[in-house]
């Protein structure tokens, strides 16, 4: 490395140097070592075509070691911004590398950064790629962040739009949710600490706003409570509500939307409880038309998202729960309301049925395929425990006709299972047969349908477990007669079928019993009072 000019020149169509490309190269930290003693100070902040120098490069690779060897050159290369404004911290930020980030916060010590809009954005990269902790300490540090707002953007509302980061915003599944409640696994363990991150976060966004006006207050908590109750994180607007309670006011003055209208409309239960942590103010919300002439019954009435909607498994359980929601706001309106008409003439019952009407057939026909698929191995399991029963194993004496084993323990194992099994799978029989000749109108989707899938799924689980003992114990009496290692082999093949049941559809059954037998979506989840 002779010509000193060689290693300051721009070398492509992008006005980059040998530094630029070096610093991006897989593994160049002694190359770039000793270009950069080679290098004049100076030339260390020569920018590319789109403002980059080498350290913005350097951040965008996170290679820790580059950066520090052209900080430690030229400390000034931290406060140069490339075209769009954005100095080396803001790059690390977005990267959403944490080791990364966190050297970069550590060694960015001028507060130009961190101020004005640049600040603000530096603030929502941290919130959208989850360092809650470090996005703490940066607010506490320099507090007016918290309180800065532009084009209607501010570092509450980007919380209010994170959804995975608050319990509200995750939908887990069965064991999930017993996990989530005794967090012994890692991975959910540290998913409830980001939750519980997110939370003390807000609060202390909030708490840099108290020296705000009120107007400059709005201007910021507004978006956010419109934005949480969008997305069903009632998290936010709990602690929002309880700092400043006035926020309870917030609507869309497009449409003349409450939150509650608005959780009503996308399906978002957690915001639509807060109402039963409510005084008697909460009647107000029950009374309140949006601009069409629409009520909270109108609002439920229309279809869910597809994105509500495919939480739920199959589409009778989805038309379910839409009855649900529907009976849930119906009890909570006035009777009046009930019958109202919107400005198109149309009450709530009759939107219902309009916006329902495709829902309904696939889920009648979601019913009949999944009844008919259960009928042909309920019939099948019928079929095999009768004969099971009328030709017995060991034959029987023929001076009396009884058993030659009956009085085998095994035997009496394998006669009380074979009849259980018969007894279940003749009943999940007729249930599913049920489902076939029912009249599916809108009520039924409620509760007698579900009711009727869930025994029937029930009694076949039942009798698919009861034969499986049954085999058991017969190819113990035929085969096993003082070889008592038969039963190991045998019992580990008879639990393919019942583990097969359970990984498959006991998913979908304890949805029907959660749904139909539950205590519901609906209710008041804290004793905590909510405005």
């Amino acid at each position: 490395m002779e010509d000193k000019d060689a290693a300051t020149a721009r070398i492509n169509t992008s006005s980059e140097t040998a530094l630029h490309i070096a610093v991006m190269a897989k593994k160049p930290n002694n190359f770039v070592g000793k270009l950069v003693n080679f290098m004049p100070n100076s030339s260390l902040a020569y920018k590319n075509h789109l403002g980059d120098t080498a350290l913005h490069c350097a951040a965008i690779a996170g290679n820790i070691e580059i950066a520090n060897i052209l900080i430690t050159r030229n400390p000034d290369l931290l406060y140069i911004a490339n075209n769009q404004k954005f100095y080396p911290v803001h790059i690390a930020a977005k990267t959403a590398k944490r080791r990364v980030l966190v050297y970069f916060l550590s060694v960015t010590k001028d507060p130009a950064p961190y101020e004005g809009v640049v600040g603000l954005d530096l603030l929502r990269s941290i919130i959208i790629s989850d360092f809650f902790d470090l996005e703490f300490d940066l607010v506490n540090k320099y507090p007016h962040l918290a309180t800065l707002c532009c084009m209607r953007e501010s570092a509450l509302k980007t919380m209010a739009g994170k959804s995975s980061a608050f319990r509200s915003g995750h939908s887990f599944s069965f064991w999930e949710r017993c996990i989530y409640n005794v967090p012994k696994m890692k991975s959910i363990y540290h998913m409830k600490l980001k939750h519980l991150d997110a939370i003390r976060l807000v609060e202390c966004l909030l708490k840099k706003m108290e020296s705000l006006t009120e107007s400059e207050i709005w201007d910021i908590y507004y978006d956010a409570m419109i934005l949480a109750s969008d997305q069903g994180i009632h998290e936010v607007i709990e602690v929002i509500v309880n700092t400043f309670p006035q926020a309870i006011l917030c609507h869309n003055p497009d449409t003349n939307h409450t939150i509650f209208h608005i959780a009503a409309k996308n399906r978002c239960e957690n915001v639509y409880n807060l109402v039963y942590q409510m005084s008697a103010k909460k009647n107000n919300f029950a009374t309140t038309w949006d601009k069409s002439c629409n009520s909270l019954l109108h609002l439920c009435a229309t279809l869910a998202p597809p994105h509500k909607l495919n939480l739920v498994s199959g589409a009778a359980l989805q038309m379910q729960r839409e009855l649900q929601w529907f009976k849930e706001i119906e009890n909570f309106v006035p009777p009046y309301v009930r019958e109202s008409k919107n400005y198109a003439g149309k009450t709530p019952p009759e939107i219902f049925t309009e916006e329902h009407k495709e829902l309904k057939k696939e889920g009648e026909k979601w019913m009949r395929d999944t009844a008919s698929s259960c009928i042909l191995v309920a019939a099948l399991i019928v079929t095999v425990v009768f004969t099971a029963a009328i030709t017995v194993p060991g034959g029987n004496d023929q001076s009396n006709g009884v058993p030659i084993w009956s009085k085998q323990t095994a035997f009496i194992i394998f006669a009380m299972s074979d009849a259980i099994s018969l007894f279940t799978s003749a009943t999940s029989l007729l249930l599913f047969l049920s489902l076939w000749t029912s009249r599916y109108a809108e009520e039924d989707f409620l509760y007698v349908l579900p009711k009727r899938l869930s025994i029937g799924l029930l009694t076949l689980f039942l009798s698919i477990t009861f034969m499986m003992v049954a085999f058991s114990a017969t190819v113990y009496l035929v085969f096993g007669q003082r070889r008592a290692w038969v039963l190991i082999p045998v019992s580990a093949l008879a639990c393919f079928p019942i583990t097969s049941f359970v990984l498959l559809q006991f998913p979908l059954l304890v949805d029907l019993i959660s749904a139909t037998y539950g205590p519901g979506i609906f209710g008041k989840k804290s004793d905590k009072p909510f405005y």
